[in-house]
C-alpha cells in the first residue's frame, strides 16, 4: 500500500542534508530546509541541483528558512558536528511536537546531546553510507553509486522505524532497520574512523593509505573494532578491512576534503569519541591515539 507523504525538515543542507532532501522532494514529500540565513535565502531562490552518479542529474525547489515555525514528521538532522549546537537552536522541541529526529552525522556523542533537547524515544539512531558534497549553495555532487541509511531506536516502537525505512525506500534512499543502535552507529565508526583519521592524516587517497601505510590501517582497524565491540556492536575488524580494500582507490574522507577545503574537521567527533569510548571499555588504542594528537597538534 502506497504511503501518505511525509512531512520532512533537513537541517544542514551540505552534501549529505542536500542530497537526502532532494531526493524526498523529488519523491512527493514536503520539505523544508534549516539553514542559515544567506543560505536558506539561495536555496528558497535558486532550488536544489544534483548531479548523481546514482539518481542522474536532476533540479528540486526549495523551502528554506532559518528557523523550523512548524511540526514535521521527521527532522533529518545532517549539520556538522562543528556546527551542530547552533543549527539545533534553529529546532525548538516545543515546534517539532512529535516528530521523530534522524541524525545523519559522524560520531557517537551527539546522540547524548539530541536528547537532551528532544524526547529519548524520538531521537533515532542513523548512520548513512555515501559520498556527496556541496559544491556551492544548492549544488550538490554525489559521486558514490550508492546512499545507503541504517537506523535503529532502542526506545522507539518497530512500526515507526520500519515506516520511515519504508519512507525512505520508496523515495530511492536505501534503507534498513537495525536491531541496536549501538549496531547503526559503531558499525559505521568502526569503517569511518580509520577511514577519515588516516587519509586526512597523511593527505592520501583510500587506495595510498591501504598500499602505503598498511601497518596503520591494520592497527587503527582493530583497535576501533575492539571498542565497537565493547560498546555492543559488531567489530569486524576482518570485514572492515575487506570494504577498505574494495572501496574506489581514489576516494576521500569527508573530514579530508573538509581540511583541503580550509573547513573545520571533525576529529574530535571521529577520533576523540573513539578515544573516550575506548577510555571508558579499558581498551587500549595507542596508534589511532597518536594519529588522533598528531592531527590536533597540527591544529586540524
Amino acid at each position: 500500500m502506497t504511503q501518505s507523504p511525509w512531512s520532512v525538515a533537513v537541517v544542514g543542507p551540505g552534501g549529505v542534508g542536500g542530497l537526502v532532501g532532494a531526493v524526498l522532494t523529488r519523491a512527493g514529500h514536503p520539505v523544508v530546509f534549516v539553514a542559515r540565513p544567506d543560505t536558506a535565502a539561495a536555496l528558497t531562490a535558486g532550488g536544489l541541483e544534483v548531479s548523481s552518479v546514482q539518481y542522474g542529474d536532476f533540479r528540486v525547489p526549495a523551502t528554506a528558512v532559518p528557523r523550523l515555525a512548524a511540526p514535521v514528521d521527521v527532522c533529518v538532522v545532517a549539520a556538522k558536528a562543528t556546527a551542530l549546537d547552533a543549527a539545533l537552536d534553529a529546532v525548538p522541541a516545543e515546534v517539532l511536537g512529535a516528530g521523530l529526529v534522524l541524525p545523519l552525522l559522524n560520531g557517537v556523542d551527539h546522540m547524548a546531546g539530541l536528547r537532551e533537547r528532544f524526547p529519548s524515544a524520538r531521537v533515532l539512531a542513523g548512520a548513512i553510507r555515501v559520498e556527496s558534497t556541496r559544491v556551492a549553495p544548492g549544488r550538490i555532487a554525489h559521486t558514490s553509486p550508492f546512499c545507503a541509511v541504517e537506523l535503529a531506536g532502542d526506545d522507539t516502537p518497530r512500526t515507526r522505524l520500519e515506516t520511515l525505512a519504508g519512507q525512505l525506500g520508496a523515495a530511492g534512499i536505501d534503507a534498513a532497520v537495525r536491531d541496536s543502535e549501538a549496531l547503526v552507529i559503531w558499525d559505521k565508526l568502526a569503517f569511518l574512523a580509520p577511514l577519515a583519521l588516516l587519509t586526512t592524516a597523511y593527505g592520501a587517497t583510500a587506495g595510498e593509505v591501504r598500499e602505503k601505510y598498511r601497518g596503520d590501517l591494520e592497527a587503527v582497524v582493530g583497535e576501533v573494532a575492539a571498542v565497537a565491540r565493547a560498546a555492543g556492536a559488531t567489530g569486524d575488524a576482518g570485514a572492515v578491512i575487506g570494504f577498505f580494500d574494495r572501496m574506489p582507490p581514489g576516494m576521500k574522507s569527508s573530514m579530508q576534503r573538509d581540511v583541503e577545503a580550509g573547513r573545520p574537521a571533525e576529529v574530535d567527533a571521529i577520533g576523540g569519541a573513539v578515544l573516550r569510548a575506548a577510555a571508558r571499555a579499558g581498551v587500549d588504542t595507542p596508534v589511532t591515539a597518536r594519529i588522533v594528537e598528531d592531527l590536533r597538534a597540527r591544529g586540524i
